[in-house]
């Protein structure tokens, strides 16, 4: 089995403010309290004019690791058609984590919270973000995960601190070039991508066409490493965990992050190689690529790559090249997620476009290629529904109750707290990740066939419940007991609505009529009827000011919504367009009821404790859509 796969939506997050070659040494510090002599040559050849650190001026670190990728999963997952709680495959990459034990996916799914999942921990250098793209690539290809996160995230500068390297120093004027290179070469920062084998509905993504990655380590020497020194033979002494102490390692300078730049010129070279390969292979047609997209660490590398390719009679226009090595500076397994989601969200790209990409990495001598095609959005993008305009039906305020002529201290201080109880739960209800999906334009019609499901049950229930109050009431109540039978009446028939719409998007009758309840549903349930069986349950009118209140505020809303996201006709949305409608003649009985002389303080109070608890036990079924 073989599905296609799109990167549906990228996400970044860089540590504070851009910070500029001349403010390096101020966060970095001076080791021995002198300014560096290799700086400014590093400086001038690499053409990086700022980069991004996680540590302060005081050489603090402001974050962890695991830090920078949350956020940046975080902000993927804000242009995402997906919520966290639906990513079942979790892979991660970098080059050091906060912990040696265990794996960085277990430190970043600890801190990013989300459902049980599969997990991937790929660790290394530059290529380790290709690795982890490739590695989702494949599962989701396969079917083996349906909405995969994939985050590249380095923190170096807390290795790069002038106090890892003044024992190295000892009374020396300068450090060892190869041991102070890098501390003007790299840079922190993550980025992320969300996997699915459907492409984005309202945003352009990005197909995987292949993803291509060898290893030559076989073949050569590995160029950067830290945990150990390399000796004059040019193999490896004595490795950190071998020494007697860390102390001892740490003085013999096996902590600090080394580069053999001597061997970087093999790295272009082996790099092109890899790129004639597929051309030979007719997996690539130079002709073909729109956007040429190239890690290097410094620009001084991007003339040899082009004299080498147009050696091999292949040249790619300029304009087609494509790094921002200037302003993020050197982010290793990060950059390539960093260069996509800048092209993207920034809308550099336009659907149909080729983008080929190109990670060499000289720590293990990786290189990393992959074809992307862009692809416009499935359907036309729809106004968030956080922006569209209330219905029309709606009251202007969040509560349709009014002050009592003549004024009633109980009655106004139970408009006061249920308008606290309705304001909190509207807010909560836009981070239900259903809810959330909506109001973000992504909705699906698998969304539409869950909530449909949890619907039916609800007013199959509901009805229920209203008629078990009724049956509650005692003789003296009996016009309250006749508005309760008259309510229920009017809401026993439309869970058949629900069920039409189900069956018109793809459902069948057996799967709706059959579906279980979910814990919220069960909780919500067992909570409606617990308080329906009490003698004279008039404080279920809390229960009734939610219900009935989002039927008035927001079905209506929702409705429109789901029509225009998913492209449906009025009828197939029918039964919130109704509610939207006609709920405020429900909430009259509401205010009905409360004028009848029934409202004492102690009421009164029961009243919005039953609101309370209704409010949360509804988000709490709406989280819980697809949970049995």
């Amino acid at each position: 089995m073989s599905r296609d796969v799109f990167i549906t939506s990228l996400g970044k997050f860089l540590p504070g403010e851009p910070i500029s070659n001349e403010q390096m040494e101020e966060y970095l510090g001076k080791v021995r309290g002198r300014p560096s002599r290799a700086r400014s040559r590093v400086l001038s050849q690499n053409g990086i004019k700022s980069r991004y650190y996680a540590i302060d001026r005081e050489q603090r670190s402001r974050y962890r690791n695991w830090d920078l990728a949350v956020n940046a999963i975080q902000d993927a997952l804000s242009r995402s058609p997906i919520t966290l709680s639906e990513m079942d495959l979790l892979v991660t990459a970098t080059t050091q984590a906060d912990l040696v034990l265990p794996g960085f996916a277990s430190q970043v799914h600890r801190a990013l919270g989300g459902p049980a999942c599969e997990l991937a921990s790929l660790h290394g250098i530059c290529s380790a973000g290709m690795q982890a793209l490739r590695t989702a690539t494949l599962q989701v290809a396969t079917g083996e995960a349906e909405r995969a996160v994939v985050c590249a995230s380095e923190l170096v500068s807390r290795l790069l601190k002038a106090g890892h390297y003044e024992e190295v120093a000892g009374d020396k004027d300068a450090l060892p070039f190869d041991a102070e290179f890098l501390r003007w070469m790299l840079s922190d920062g993550a980025g992320a991508a969300v996997l699915q084998d459907k492409p984005h509905p309202t945003r352009m993504s990005l197909k995987v066409d292949f993803i291509d990655i060898r290893s030559h380590a076989n073949k050569y020497e590995l160029g950067m490493y830290v945990g150990a020194n390399r000796g004059k033979d040019g193999g490896f002494g004595t490795g950190w965990i071998d020494y007697n102490s860390f102390s001892e390692a740490a003085a013999a300078g096996v902590f600090t992050i080394k580069q053999d730049i001597r061997r970087l010129e093999s790295l272009v070279t082996l790099g092109v190689d890899g790129f004639f390969a597929l051309v030979d292979q007719g997996r690539i047609k130079p002709k073909e690529i729109d956007w040429f997209v190239v890690h290097f660490s410094s620009h001084y590398f991007k003339q040899p790559i082009v004299s080498l390719l147009e050696k091999g009679g292949i040249h790619i226009p300029e304009e087609r090249w494509f790094s921002n090595l200037s302003t993020r500076g050197n982010t290793g397994c990060a950059s390539i997620f960093l260069m996509l989601e800048e092209l993207l969200n920034e809308g550099r790209f336009r659907p149909g476009e080729r983008v080929f990409c190109m990670v060499p990495e000289s720590g293990g001598f990786i290189t990393c290629y992959a074809m992307l095609t862009v692809v416009a959005p499935s359907r036309a993008a729809v106004p968030e529904l956080s922006s569209a305009a209330p219905a029309p039906m709606a009251e202007p305020g969040p509560l349709p109750l009014a002050p009592k002529e003549g004024g009633d201290p109980v009655r106004e201080k139970l408009v006061r707290e249920l308008t606290h109880v309705w304001v909190d739960f509207e807010a909560k209800l836009q981070k239900v990740p259903v809810i959330e999906k909506l109001v973000r334009g992504v909705f699906t019609v698998e969304d539409y066939r869950e909530l449909l499901i949890n619907m039916r049950q609800q007013v199959v229930e509901g009805s229920r419940w209203i008629a078990r109050a009724a049956s509650s009431i005692t003789a003296e109540h009996l016009a309250l007991r006749s508005s309760f039978i008259r309510h229920a009446r009017d809401e026993h028939r439309d869970y058949e609505m629900l069920e039409r719409h189900y069956v018109s998007v793809g459902g069948t009758q057996e799967a709706i009529t059959r579906a279980p309840k979910n814990i919220g549903s069960e909780a919500l349930s067992a909570w409606m009827f617990h308080r329906a069986s009490q003698e004279n349950p008039f404080d279920l009118l809390g229960a009734m000011f939610i219900i009935e209140g989002l039927g008035n505020r927001v079905a209506r809303r929702w409705g429109l919504a789901i029509r225009e996201q998913l492209g449906l006709q009025d009828e197939q949305v029918r039964f919130f367009l109704y509610h939207g409608d006609n709920d405020a003649t429900h909430l009259d009985r509401l205010e009905g009821a409360l004028g009848s002389g029934i409202l004492t303080p102690e009421l009164a109070a029961r009243i919005v404790k039953t609101a309370k608890v209704t409010a949360r036990l509804y988000l709490l079924q709406l989280e819980e859509l697809g949970h049995v």
